[in-house]
């Protein structure tokens, strides 16, 4: 269901029949960055990212964006082992039977290629793929007992991923695609559009294309209205286009992605606030708002089994033992 979002004449006559695509919702439970020192709801271990996933299942999410983090520091740092990833992967899929699974392999900041890749070895449906490094800044704050792990506020200044490049896109992309594992190529900027279209040279992706713009971490795309519409432009033919803003854009820019018969990724692992000023209670609650705004904008919501044709992702869920 693929369409050239360029295409004025096209666009005009899509909302006319009521024909832009079910809104495909993607929530981003926790990441691997921020935990609860930032935001208590936030979940960290595997039963909380199972429930919360379940609640976003329910709210409207056809995709759940899943990183495992480490028991071995109180889940303060990203986990590497295959093993935790399979148990959340397991526990969401006896919850949400049929949504869609996509393990990250960003992981968090500091990890080495070889770390990230081996969340492909829990055999999501779909995994995050980024199309390059970017230059990082963050202070992360302190976990105050009975939180455990960082004793300090830690400033990082760093690149990350660290050793991205263009043959280990190629790799990645490889890895996944001896795995049926579809790639959700992140594009932090338009330059990066040169790595997704070589990887369509090469064969290395099949379409149609996941793409999935994130707007407003340091040194990506500003997040702003214009430079969504810019990198729109450079998408190539036969791609699905999602759009993950950060902190107080996510809903703005989600809004337009809507309107523009895109699709969207929420959660906290993006944006903890609910508004300015109050944090959010849970994932389920940022997600029911974007469902809240697509039905007012006349725009359906897509259930997995439609979410999984659009993509071109199986019909059949896998399953976790």
């Amino acid at each position: 269901m693929a369409w050239n979002y360029n295409d004025p004449l096209e666009y005009v006559q899509r909302v006319r029949r009521g024909t832009l695509p079910p809104l495909i919702i993607s929530v981003a439970l926790t990441g691997g960055v921020h935990g609860k020192e930032v935001n208590p709801n936030l979940p960290e271990t595997p039963d909380e990212q199972a429930q919360q996933a379940y609640e976003a299942y329910l709210a409207g999410a056809s995709i759940v964006h899943v990183h495992a983090r480490d028991p071995k520091t109180g889940y303060a740092t990203p986990s590497t082992s295959p093993d935790d990833y399979r148990i959340i992967n397991r526990k969401i899929r006896e919850l949400c039977p049929d949504i869609i699974i996509n393990n990250t392999t960003g992981g968090g900041l500091g990890l080495s290629t070889e770390e990230r890749m081996r969340s492909l070895e829990a055999d999501p449906e779909i995994a995050s793929l980024n199309m390059g490094p970017l230059a990082w800044k963050a202070l992360l704050k302190r976990r105050e007992p009975p939180l455990t792990g960082r004793p300090e506020d830690v400033l990082v200044d760093s690149i990350w991923p660290p050793t991205f490049s263009w043959r280990e896109t190629e790799l990645f992309a490889q890895k996944m695609l001896e795995k049926n594992i579809k790639p959700e190529m992140e594009v932090y900027h338009q330059g990066q559009f040169q790595l997704v279209y070589n990887l369509i040279e090469k064969n290395l992706v099949r379409p149609p294309y996941l793409i999935q713009f994130v707007m407003g971490p340091p040194s990506s795309v500003l997040p702003t209205p214009q430079n969504l519409i810019s990198m729109l432009y450079h998408a190539p033919p036969n791609s699905i286009i999602s759009v993950a803003a950060i902190g107080p854009f996510q809903t703005l820019l989600a809004t337009i992605a809507i309107a523009m018969g895109l699709h969207v990724r929420v959660g906290l692992e993006d944006n903890i606030y609910y508004r300015r000023g109050e944090l959010a209670k849970s994932n389920a609650q940022l997600v029911e708002r974007i469902v809240r705004i697509s039905k007012e904008l006349d725009r359906p919501i897509a259930t997995p089994a439609q979410a999984r044709e659009i993509l071109g992702i199986p019909k059949e869920p896998k399953k976790y033992s």
